[in-house]
């Protein structure tokens, strides 16, 4: 079957489907880098990819919605919803004023394995420092990011991480 046949329903599972694939990806390339050479190493080198990745990741985002180039706040909402975890996880944006807004991951796929598995939460805040404020960076220049709380952090039952964004003149 050819993508040109599929029905936007088929479309969806696809890419849902793909975005489980990538997901299962990087969790298995991090615990290969991590039974070898440990987990701090493992952040290590997730940190630097997701370095290089987020901002390929905004940028493509930015030109398939037509953001341009200083979208404000408005543009990163819109682009957090377009990003490949957020076809899988569950995520809620609050604003808490004109200038400033609160992303929260609800719901995990990641830290829902885990704690399915009885395992602790993964220690995902080093990464998601680098992440978050990558992917705002290039979504507009004038974002700043800022860690509310992420997991090795304690964190409310409700959300796993929460990021605080600032748009700054």
């Amino acid at each position: 079957m050819k993508a040109d046949d599929l029905t936007p329903e088929q479309v969806k599972a696809w890419l849902i489907d793909a975005a489980k694939l990538w997901l299962a990806h990087d969790g298995l390339w991090f615990q290969s880098v991590e039974r070898k050479y440990g987990i701090d190493e493992a952040i290590e080198h997730d940190a630097n990819a997701w370095s290089r990745f987020s901002p390929i990741e905004a940028k493509r985002i930015k030109e398939r919605i037509g953001l341009g180039d200083k979208p404000g706040l408005e543009g990163l909402k819109k682009a957090l919803q377009h990003r490949l975890y957020a076809l899988l996880n569950v995520q809620e944006i609050i604003e808490e004023d004109e200038n400033t807004i609160v992303f929260r991951m609800n719901e995990c796929r990641v830290q829902t394995a885990r704690k399915r598995k009885g395992l602790p939460d993964f220690p995902c805040k080093p990464v998601g420092i680098i992440e978050y404020s990558t992917f705002a960076k290039t979504i507009d220049e004038r974002i700043e990011t800022e860690c509310i709380c992420c997991p090795p952090d304690e964190h409310p039952d409700e959300y796993y991480c929460a990021w605080r964004f600032r748009l700054k003149p």
